[in-house]
């Protein structure tokens, strides 16, 4: 048997290799907004200030 030639696979790898990835900003705002959701849920979960009446007194 003969080996496959390896140049079609190590260009498909160079391919992605050279594939641009997301922007930082992408990045750092899809982690805040994951950062806000998350918060809002441990707020609303706990019971603590979210909602009408919060800055009602008890």
């Amino acid at each position: 048997m003969t080996d496959s030639p390896s140049e079609p696979t190590a260009g498909a790898a160079r391919d992605r290799a050279t594939a641009p990835g997301a922007p930082r900003w992408v990045k750092v705002s899809g982690a805040v907004a994951l950062a806000v959701v998350v918060l809002f849920l441990v707020l609303h979960l706990t019971g603590s200030g979210v909602g009408p009446g919060m800055h009602g007194g008890h």
